[in-house]
């Protein structure tokens, strides 16, 4: 059956047949109206009103929980209280706001129907046109690899040109005579470039073109939402942005400093990869015949032995070797001559030539640091780490 309730309760200005003499029926009529739309208006700006505030409490929260997450990755637990104690208190106005949004909708659905809110529109049509697929999405990973990078290598001068301006309207423009650099490979080339730009300390070329590439992705998350192509979307997404709307300009520039703090963290990551490879290889060119380090070997030594070396003097390390335990002795011994600290025979071809010159010469290495002989009697020789 048909549920004929609702015409129950229906608000119409010219429901009535008869009114006072005293008063014009044209005039009231326009009256009801005139109030009946005047509550719509408060109601609508009653309820734009708590979606502005909810989305900027969201928007303060997401920024909060960042910044949360950063202070907890660094340990400030001064800076978490006050983070996690701020969290709570939008949390508790999204609730509020989120209450008063329900009572708004329920107060709506409680007033009479009218007739901007009776009827309905009949027939209703829509076409819209699917989005042809591109042929990059039946390529292989490699194949599109292999593409993008003809198409960076082809159009790179290109896309360093767009990533230097400044203005909305040059941008506009150079990409309307440009419009085949709209697409997922400028935004990476420009990435990659922001990321070079940093790791060179070019702070303030990294932050422009960082810009053009949050224009850029944001452009193309634009195509996205609409299914259109992104070529379609340049005019429509500089122009929202000419407009300075307060929510979209916001969301752009928080996605703006994120970007920026990723690009810093990949550049020094980048450079720690770089001086743990350099100090590697300066290790590996350190190595000793028994394939230690002389300057660990050095740092391990105990203090009388390190300053015997810092010293350079040969009688105070052969009287530090024999007051040692014989077992500690041999064991540091043995550790000294696998780095090259200590070369065993390294005088004995300069001692058979006689005198104690060749002796001198014979302890001195190609550094020039200090060697000494063994407890032995056999001339032996003890570099100096350079560290």
């Amino acid at each position: 059956m048909v549920d004929y309730t609702k015409w129950d309760h229906i608000e119409v200005s010219d429901d009535e047949d008869e009114t006072h003499p005293n008063i014009d029926t044209r005039s009231l009529y326009k009256w009801r109206h005139e109030a009946r739309v005047q509550r719509m208006d408060e109601m609508s700006t009653k309820k734009e009103k708590n979606q502005k505030l909810i989305d900027e409490n969201m928007s303060k929260l997401k920024k909060l929980s960042g910044n949360l997450e950063k202070a907890r990755k660094s340990k400030d637990d001064k800076e978490i209280k006050a983070l996690e104690k701020s969290m709570k208190d939008l949390k508790t106005q999204e609730e509020k706001l989120l209450d008063e949004k329900n009572f708004l909708i329920k107060e709506e659905q409680a007033q009479p129907l009218n007739v901007d809110t009776l009827s309905q529109p009949g027939f209703s049509k829509t076409l819209i046109n699917n989005p042809q697929k591109k042929k990059s999405d039946n390529l292989s990973e490699e194949e599109q690899l292999e593409q993008s990078k003809k198409f960076m290598d082809k159009h790179k001068e290109d896309i360093k040109k767009y990533g230097m301006l400044r203005e909305y309207h040059d941008s506009e423009t150079f990409l309307m005579k440009n419009p085949h650099l709209t697409c997922e490979d400028t935004a990476n080339y420009l990435v990659v470039w922001c990321i070079d730009l940093e790791v060179e300390e070019k702070h303030a070329l990294m932050e422009r073109v960082a810009h053009q590439t949050i224009c850029m992705q944001f452009l193309l998350e634009l195509s996205k939402q609409l299914e259109m192509d992104p070529r379609s979307t340049i005019r429509p997404f500089f122009q929202k942005m000419r407009k300075n709307d307060v929510q979209y300009v916001d969301g752009f520039n928080d996605e703006l400093q994120s970007f920026i703090g990723r690009v810093k963290e990949r550049a020094q990551a980048r450079i720690d990869k770089a001086m743990k490879e350099y100090e590697e290889e300066e290790r590996q060119k350190r190595i000793g015949p028994g394939g230690l380090d002389p300057v660990e070997v050095f740092e391990s030594l105990p203090k009388e032995l390190q300053d015997c070396f810092d010293k350079k003097d040969i009688q105070l390390l052969q009287d530090t070797m024999t007051t040692m335990p014989e077992e500690e002795a041999r064991y540091h011994l043995k550790r000294c001559i696998d780095s090259g600290l200590w070369v065993p025979d390294a005088g004995k071809g300069a001692a058979a030539k006689g005198g104690a010159a060749a002796e001198g010469e014979a302890a001195t290495a190609e550094s020039g640091e200090p060697k000494e002989p063994t407890e032995d009697d056999e001339e032996e020789t003890f570099d100096e780490p350079s560290h």
